[in-house]
């Protein structure tokens, strides 16, 4: 071999020895900051919910409604005994821990500030982030909400569950401490307030709501427009006359309730 060929033979074994201590690095300093991160604490101010020790039946069947279908079930289980939700051959585990009644709950000392610093928060009453808790889904909840959630938890019967699970693969401990993935906490603006509730009866989600002479307009348009399309073979003269005809029959709601182009709702005409 000539001296040449040891020559980059040298720094070839020299670079890469240096690009392994520099990965080296990075990786304990991502673990590093991983466990930092987890270990920092949040400060927000958590809100004292009125929960009544005697909830009324309507609030605890909303608690439960909302328990079962907003995902707090998929994570700590319908029973609220715990569940584990991710078993990946990985080394990824996760579950929610028990937070029913019991010898084995979680939540035996909170107090109201203390639900809420950890639904709407994503933080523990110890100031510290709550991993896997997907707090940006209920920061925004109505303190109606929030309570008759609360309150259907507490009103859970006791059972004998499990403590929570949180088993990080390498990568994942690394993609948090380098920020890439976060923590609830520190994805939510804890200053935004809660919801207000929504009165009875009163629906945004569709048109039609918005404005039902408007939506009963664009139907009787719709069906009159279908009633008259041109047959096969008929005169282009007499389906227009027929056209015409069916548009001038079409009902156009009185000046009263027709809807604010701004404000998507029945306005008096002045």
């Amino acid at each position: 071999m000539s001296a040449a060929a040891k020559r980059w033979g040298r720094r070839a074994a020299i670079g890469v020895g240096a690009l392994a201590v520099l990965l080296a690095l990075a990786v304990a300093w991502g673990l590093w900051q991983s466990e930092r991160t987890r270990a920092r604490t949040v400060a927000v101010t958590a809100r004292a919910v009125a929960l009544p020790d005697v909830p009324a039946p309507e609030a605890l069947a909303r608690g439960r409604h909302l328990f079962l279908s907003r995902g707090c079930a998929d994570c700590h289980g319908a029973d609220g005994a715990g569940r584990v939700f991710v078993d990946e051959p990985g080394g990824l585990r996760l579950g929610g821990p028990q937070i029913a009644p019991g010898a084995k709950t979680v939540v035996a000392a909170y107090r109201p500030e203390d639900w809420d610093r950890a639904i709407r928060h994503g933080v523990a009453p110890s100031s510290r982030p709550l991993m896997v808790m997907p707090s940006e889904d209920y920061v925004g909840l109505s303190d109606e909400d929030f309570a008759a959630l609360v309150m259907h938890v507490r009103a859970l019967p006791p059972v004998d569950g499990r403590p929570a699970v949180l088993e990080l693969p390498l990568p994942v401990r690394l993609a948090y401490g380098f920020g890439v993935m976060k923590d609830a906490a520190a994805k939510i603006d804890h200053a935004q307030p809660p919801s207000q509730p929504v009165a009875p009866g009163v629906t945004t989600n569709t048109a039609a709501s918005r404005c039902p002479a408007s939506a009963a307009t664009a139907r009787s348009s719709r069906a009159a427009g279908s009633r008259a399309r041109r047959p096969t073979g008929r005169p282009r003269r007499a389906w227009s006359r027929a056209r015409a005809r069916s548009s001038r029959a079409t009902p156009t709601p009185p000046a009263s309730r027709r809807c604010s182009p701004r404000a998507g709702a029945p306005t008096e005409a002045s």
